[in-house]
């Protein structure tokens, strides 16, 4: 369910209006949407989905409790505020909560789109339909999932803040595999406008990775010169963000703790041509306005040339170090450059191309160092050519460290991560020497 900014408000301050909290916080997410699977040629299910929840977190002093409840019944929301209260009460103090917002002002967002909401499932079918095709024309099978929605996000407070904002999102993804059930291809891509998923030309990209009936080279474990697509990229990066936060930092949590105390920001950690940036204004990532406080995001230069730029300030951190708040980034653009992906092919002796990862999971968040798997598109390269397809490795690697070694990037592209579905992120395909694959994965 969408709320304009003035229905929005309205519940907002009705909620306030009954606290009898010293400090209360509402926050309302509200979305629509329409999706579309299919399988083997067919649609198998689709939908339409709405949803609206409300949270409300009350404070008494030091001591924070939170509720929700999901639709407009004005019972079910005044009980969210009488069981916020209740909660706080009982809830131990917490030295580190912070007050409310008040009034922020924030930059204006490129995160909405009137057509991609306008979107229904008819039209996914009608986007769909000829990369499904295509796939019946090469033999192979295919399973994938198309959507589009629309959602906001509002919040206020007793201290008088209100914020709302619109997003948009639009997204395809395929997987192909052929019919002997022993390789496999993806691609995907997620988006803020409908209008810029090109279905066919995805579609096409898991096909091609799809339609092998050689069995794949037997690879050893080691370390590789690696071709990562932009999925894959996109998901280091987005683990790596997700980790840098000062405060771990400071008190020596983190690889981003600078030996005899505080943190690396202005240490070049890098390859000269890593820059990467978060703005709600960018045209291709935007991402939102505000976090779930309403602190307003502005345009951050994360890594800028290879050196370290800035770090997470949550609101409590900030305020001890003196620091400026800065907020946990929601999505990202890393830059680009000009190699294509036959030129990295054609410089690389002997390496692997990878598709995309998946569960990834950390290994050791001092060392930064991450393990997870490969999947749906691993191939070998040697001499300067794609031989063919190639087993699945498991990996243990420090994003860190795959992007000190960067030899050469491609232009950036909105993306689609195996892990960080959520991310709106913009990446490049890297050429990277020295990629760890810790042992084979049997799996296609």
């Amino acid at each position: 369910m969408i709320l304009s900014p003035g229905d929005a408000r309205e519940i907002t301050d009705r909620l306030l209006a009954r606290s009898k909290a010293d400090a209360c916080i509402v926050k309302l997410e509200g979305n629509d949407g329409a999706n579309l699977r299919f399988a083997r040629g067919n649609a198998t299910t689709n939908g339409a989905i709405s949803k609206l929840s409300a949270r409300v977190e009350s404070h008494f002093g030091k001591r924070a409790g939170a509720a929700e409840a999901s639709g407009r019944d004005a019972e079910a929301l005044a009980d969210a505020v009488a069981r916020s209260e209740e909660i706080a009460r009982l809830a131990p103090e917490n030295p580190e909560l912070m007050p409310p917002l008040g009034p922020q002002a924030y930059e204006a967002g490129a995160g909405y789109d009137a057509a991609t909401a306008a979107v229904r499932t008819d039209r996914l079918a009608a986007e769909a339909k000829p990369a499904i095709a295509a796939a019946q024309d090469r033999n192979v099978d295919t399973a994938g999932y198309a959507t589009a929605q629309q959602s906001f996000t509002a919040v206020a407070t007793s201290a008088g803040l209100f914020a709302h904002e619109p997003r948009t999102a639009a997204e395809f993804t395929m997987t192909a595999r052929n019919r002997a059930g022993t390789w496999s291809g993806w691609a995907g891509v997620g988006e803020t406008r409908f209008g810029r998923l090109d279905m066919m030309r995805i579609g096409a990209r898991a096909i091609d990775k799809g339609a092998h009936d050689a069995a794949p080279v037997a690879l050893d474990p080691g370390k590789y010169t690696v071709i990562l697509e932009p999925s894959a990229v996109g998901d280091l990066v987005g683990w790596m963000l997700w980790y840098m936060g000062a405060r771990f930092a400071d008190e020596g949590r983190s690889f981003f703790a600078r030996k005899g105390g505080g943190n690396r920001i202005g240490e070049k950690l890098f390859a000269d041509a890593v820059t990467i940036v978060s703005e709600p204004a960018d045209v291709v990532a935007p991402e939102p306005t505000f976090d779930d406080e309403g602190l307003p995001r502005r345009r951050t230069v994360w890594v800028e040339a290879g050196v370290l730029k800035n770090l997470e300030y949550p609101r409590f951190w900030a305020q001890k170090t003196g620091h400026a708040a800065i907020p946990r980034p929601r999505g990202f653009v890393m830059a680009g450059g000009s190699a294509s992906v036959d030129d990295m092919v054609r410089d690389t002796k002997r390496g692997v191309l990878v598709t995309r990862f998946w569960y990834i999971r950390m290994l050791d968040p001092q060392k930064l160092v991450l393990t997870g798997l490969t999947r749906d598109g691993n191939f070998l390269i040697e001499d300067g050519r794609i031989v063919g397809p190639a087993n699945n490795f498991r990996f243990n690697e420090s994003p860190v460290a795959v992007l000190a070694n960067v030899l050469a990037l491609g232009p950036s592209e909105r993306t689609r991560g195996g892990e960080n579905e959520d991310s709106l992120a913009a990446a490049p395909t890297l050429l990277v020497k020295d990629f760890t694959f810790s042992s084979r994965s049997d799996a296609i």
